[in-house]
């Protein structure tokens, strides 16, 4: 017997990726990806239970920085990252805590992202625009947007952000799921974006773009393929813009700071 909390894999797809069931009706179980922002759904039949002390994933990298902290004081850049999974928010959040970026979180489902966008934004004002949440790609037409699970809401939601604030030097925009529609991503108005080769993205991929861009000299561009392999699939599950760090750095640093 499946029930709602437990983590399963399915054997159609030879047990490659860690679900936690999130609901289920008659025969079917919903499931979204412990680890990847993937959600799906599969007969009981199909499913195993995966027993929860075997679940491990140990991809958490933090930043590497070397700053000077005997003459220089730093401000990284502001985050907003809006996700529609509370789970993946926290660990994101949880994850910008460990490495001093000043980050706002907010919970919202992908379809209302755009709704909700202009304020969020003139409440916090970002330096980085994180919109994200579950996404999926049905193999149907491909680069249709109703081929993809949330793709198209992702998309409006970028154009919203764009129109709030148009040049990607003032407001750098990470967007998309698992199996996104990259390129629509990208001409919408994302800085960044999933999935090129349409794949799944951890958890985690979004707040590693982010932080890395919070964390480096505004005058700096960025090393995008450097910045890229950084996250868990590489340029095969994220892609972006060249573009430049969101970090102030000042000098004198106060001696009692």
């Amino acid at each position: 017997m499946i029930n709602t909390g437990d983590y399963v894999t399915r054997k159609s797809y030879s047990n490659d990726i860690v679900f936690e069931v999130t609901g289920v009706i008659g025969n079917v179980c919903y499931l979204k990806g412990a680890f990847v922002r993937l959600s799906a759904d599969a007969p009981i039949q199909d499913l195993v239970v995966c027993d929860r002390g075997k679940m491990k994933d140990d991809f958490c990298p933090l930043i590497d920085l070397n700053l000077d902290r005997n003459e220089y004081f730093y401000l990284p850049g502001k985050v907003l990252h809006i996700d529609a999974d509370k789970s993946y928010l926290s660990r994101c959040m949880d994850f910008y805590k460990k490495n001093n970026v000043l980050a706002y979180g907010k919970c919202v489902k992908e379809s209302e992202i755009y709704k909700e966008l202009p304020k969020f934004l003139n409440q916090y004002n970002p330096d980085i625009l994180i919109i994200t949440g579950h996404d999926a790609y049905h193999k149907a037409r491909e680069n249709s947007n109703s081929d993809y699970k949330n793709s198209e809401s992702f998309c409006k939601a970028v154009s919203v952000a764009r129109k709030f604030e148009k040049s990607s030097d003032k407001l750098i925009i990470i967007a998309g799921a698992c199996q996104s529609n990259y390129e629509e991503l990208i001409k919408s108005g994302a800085t960044f974006a999933s999935s090129p080769k349409r794949i799944n993205i951890h958890a985690l991929d979004p707040a590693i773009i982010a932080t890395s861009l919070s964390l480096l000299d505004r005058s700096k561009d960025i090393d995008l393929l450097n910045l890229l392999s950084k996250t868990k699939y590489g340029h095969d599950g994220m892609g972006g813009l060249k573009c430049k760090g969101t970090m102030y750095v000042g000098y004198p640093r106060n001696e009692d700071a």
